[in-house]
C-alpha cells in the first residue's frame, strides 16, 4: 500500500506510516463512499448546529432582554404607602401634591398615586361597585371589574397605548370631573365600540364619560382590566383608600436614574416621616439576565448534546460497519506490513474526519440560523467568537470518541483471517 515504508519481519525494517499518507488514506476511505459519509456526519451536523444556534439564540435573546429592560423595568419605581407605626389612625400618608414633590427629582419622568376605589364600601349597598354601560335594559347587568382612583401621572406613568380617545389629565383632576377610562377588553365586554357618542360608564349607577380606551400599556397591565378615573373625584364620591387598602405611587423615570429616585423618593414625600412609605426599586438588571439566560442554557445544551450523542452512535455505527466491510482490506494491509497502530490511526482519522466537517458545516448552519432569526425579528445577532471556534473541536472530538471502538476492533483483526473472507 502506499501509505507503508519498509517490511515487517525477521532482520527488517518495521513498517512506519506519514501523517500524510494516513490523511490521504483516511479521506481516500471517505471518498469511496460519499453518500454513506454525508449521512454519518449528518448527526455530528445536527448536533453542533444546534450547539450552536442555541448559543447565539440565547445570547441573542439575553440582549434583547436587557434592552427591553433598560426601556422599561430599570426605568420604573413603585412607593408603597405603610402608614409605618402610624398605619391604624392614617389611612392614606401621601400627601396632597405627593406628584408633584416626587416630580422635582432628577431623572423623574411622571410620577402619580393610585388605589383601588371602594363603591360599595362607601355606599354600604352590595353591587353599589358593578361596571355597566348603560342604567337600564339588556346592559345593566354589567361587570365586576375593577375602579382605579389614580392621578394623571399614573396614567402618563403607564405609557399607555390609546386606541381611542385621550387619557385624562390635570383639569380633569382639579375639577373632578366624572370621566373614564377603560381597557379595550373590558370595552368590547361593556358594547363600547366607539367614543364619537360620548359614551358613559355607569358605576353603581354614577355616569362617567369614557374619554378613552386604552389597547396596551407599557406598564400597570392590570389598567387594561379596570376602570381608571381621577383620584379627586373617587375622593369626592367614595372617600380614599377603605381600611386595609393602602395608596401606592407609580414613578416613571430617566435610564440609571431609578436607584437614585428609589434612594430619595420617601424622604421627598415626606421628611419627618419618610418610614410611612416602602419604595421598591427595579430589580438588579444583571441578576435577571444571569437567570434568564442560565434557564435557556441549561435547557437547550441538553438538547444540543442529545443530538450530539445521537451524532456520536451514528458514526460509531457506521465505522464498525465500515470495518466489517473492509475486513479484507484491513487484511490485505496487515498482511503488507501494516501494524495494528496504522490500522487504528487510519480508521480514527476517518471518524475524526467526519466529525470535524459535521462541525464545520454545523457551525456555518447553525450561525445562519441565528442571523436569520435576528433580521425576522429586527434583533441585533449576538455569537461570541469563542463558541464558533469551539464547534468545530467539538464535532473533532465527537467523531474521535465514536471512532475508538470500532479502530480498536480493526486493528485486533488477524491477517490471516481477514484474507480468508
Amino acid at each position: 500500500m502506499r501509505g507503508m515504508r519498509g517490511r515487517a519481519g525477521r532482520g527488517g525494517r518495521r513498517s512506519r506510516l506519514r501523517a500524510g499518507d494516513l490523511v490521504r488514506e483516511a479521506l481516500a476511505g471517505l471518498l469511496q463512499r460519499p453518500g454513506r459519509s454525508a449521512l454519518t456526519a449528518l448527526g455530528t451536523v445536527l448536533g453542533v448546529g444546534t450547539f450552536v444556534a442555541i448559543l447565539g439564540l440565547t445570547a441573542t435573546a439575553s440582549s434583547q432582554i436587557d434592552a427591553r429592560f433598560n426601556a422599561l423595568s430599570a426605568t420604573e419605581v413603585t412607593v408603597e404607602d405603610t402608614g409605618g407605626d402610624d398605619a391604624d389612625h392614617i389611612t392614606n400618608s401621601f400627601p396632597a401634591d405627593a406628584p408633584a414633590r416626587v416630580g422635582r427629582l432628577h431623572g423623574v419622568e411622571h410620577a402619580g398615586v393610585y388605589w383601588i376605589a371602594s363603591p360599595e364600601a362607601a355606599s354600604g349597598s352590595p353591587g353599589a361597585g358593578t361596571v355597566t354601560s348603560s342604567p337600564v335594559g339588556d346592559l345593566a347587568a354589567g361587570e365586576d371589574v375593577q375602579v382605579v382612583a389614580a392621578t394623571p401621572g399614573v396614567l402618563q406613568a403607564a405609557g399607555p397605548a390609546l386606541a381611542q380617545g385621550r387619557i385624562y389629565d390635570a383639569y380633569h383632576q382639579q375639577n373632578a370631573a366624572e370621566v373614564a377610562v377603560i381597557g379595550a377588553g373590558l370595552a368590547e365586554r361593556l358594547g363600547i365600540l366607539t367614543l364619537e357618542t360620548r359614551p358613559a360608564v355607569f358605576i353603581g349607577g354614577r355616569p362617567f364619560t369614557v374619554i378613552g380606551i386604552v389597547g396596551d400599556v407599557d406598564r400597570k397591565e392590570e389598567l387594561l382590566l379596570s376602570v381608571t378615573v381621577p383620584s379627586s373625584t373617587a375622593m369626592a364620591h367614595w372617600g380614599g383608600p377603605a381600611r386595609g387598602e393602602r395608596a401606592r405611587m407609580l414613578v416613571s423615570t430617566r435610564l440609571g436614574a431609578a436607584t437614585q429616585v428609589a434612594r430619595n423618593a420617601a424622604t421627598a414625600l415626606d421628611p419627618a416621616h419618610p418610614e410611612r412609605f416602602k419604595v421598591i426599586p427595579p430589580p438588579d438588571p444583571q441578576m435577571l439576565r444571569g437567570g434568564v439566560s442560565g434557564d435557556l442554557d441549561q435547557l437547550f445544551l441538553l438538547l444540543a448534546g442529545i443530538c450530539l450523542v445521537i451524532g456520536t452512535v451514528g458514526i460509531a455505527n457506521t465505522t464498525l460497519v465500515a470495518v466489517l466491510e473492509r475486513t479484507g482490506e484491513i487484511g490485505l494491509r496487515r498482511a503488507l506490513g501494516a501494524r495494528g497502530r496504522h490500522i487504528t490511526a487510519q480508521f480514527l482519522t476517518e471518524s475524526a474526519a467526519l466529525g470535524l466537517l459535521g462541525g464545520l458545516v454545523g457551525t456555518s448552519l447553525g450561525t445562519l440560523v441565528v442571523v436569520g432569526v435576528a433580521v425576522l425579528r429586527d434583533w441585533t445577532a449576538v455569537i461570541h467568537p469563542l463558541t464558533v471556534v469551539a464547534a468545530p473541536v467539538i464535532g473533532l472530538a465527537t467523531g474521535l470518541l465514536a471512532g475508538i471502538h470500532p479502530a480498536w476492533k480493526a486493528s485486533r483483526i488477524p491477517p490471516v483471517e481477514a484474507l480468508r473472507r
